[in-house]
């Protein structure tokens, strides 16, 4: 059993304090951005259209506007609607947390096929490579989760249990790592072995990003304390577990239709 005694902050300057949420966002962000850059010139040297790298560098900007934009419209449509409404202003507050994973992917991907559109660039190459790297970020957050003390796992007896004194003084899973690495490492093992098959198609790490990520998730929310402001829906279902089960089904649709991916 280990009591929870990290803290959020790293660095404290007054003027400027440095925090491990951020911290995992920027590595996330730039091992992504190099290890993205990497597969394009490694993996996919023989393109049958035009793609200069420096076209990634760009998509980087889409998608780091599409995750901070879309996470926090989703954190408000899907858990917290009726605050938000109430406390307009509070929306921009972003320092005091309140992020979604499914919005920030909803924007991801509207902001990815924009991009495509614009550079004449397939959609799902530029999908298959964000799902590729996108563990990378995931585990990261995660972690900071962990750290930040946030997102509880429910009460239990295992010997690993965590105590979060800031919450209570209950044994609870620690729901953070389990999804560290359930939806960070082994995920990314999962990406790397579908991308470096032989006559990899393209769109399938897209598809199977979505399918797996929402299992290991919906796995992981049985162990996890529903927000407590939505708490459980039909009496059983987490708002976390209803939005993955959209993303298998979402992925479940692309495999069907893979054949007309372009």
């Amino acid at each position: 059993m280990y009591t929870h005694d990290l803290d959020p902050i790293l660095f404290d300057f007054g003027f400027l304090v440095i925090r491990w949420y951020s911290l995992a966002y920027i590595f996330g962000i730039l091992i992504g951005w190099w290890l993205g850059k990497r597969i394009i010139l490694k993996r996919f040297q023989n393109l049958n259209f035009n793609l200069e790298i420096k076209e990634f560098d760009n998509l980087i900007t889409y998608i780091i506007i599409s995750m901070l934009v879309g996470g926090r419209i989703g954190y408000i449509l899907f858990y917290n609607f009726g605050y938000y409404l109430s406390n307009p202003l509070d929306i921009l507050k972003i320092w005091e947390g309140g992020m979604s994973f499914h919005g920030a992917l909803i924007a991801i991907i509207l902001g990815t096929y924009w991009f495509s559109i614009k550079k004449n660039i397939p959609t799902f190459f530029l999908l298959d490579i964000i799902a590729f790297v996108a563990p990378i970020g995931i585990f990261f957050g995660r972690v900071a989760n962990f750290i930040n003390g946030e997102l509880i796992g429910k009460t239990t007896d295992v010997f690993w249990g965590v105590i979060f004194p800031n919450i209570d003084n209950n044994i609870r899973h620690p729901s953070q790592l389990y999804e560290a690495f359930f939806e960070g490492v082994f995920l990314f093992i999962i990406m790397n072995l579908i991308l470096f098959r032989n006559n990899y198609k393209t769109g399938t790490c897209s598809y199977m990003f979505l399918i797996f990520y929402g299992i290991f998730r919906t796995f992981s929310e049985f162990f996890r304390e529903p927000d407590s402001q939505v708490g459980y829906l039909f009496n059983h279902f987490s708002m976390g577990m209803i939005l993955s089960f959209l993303m298998i089904l979402a992925g479940i649709i692309i495999f069907l239709k893979k054949n007309d991916i372009k």
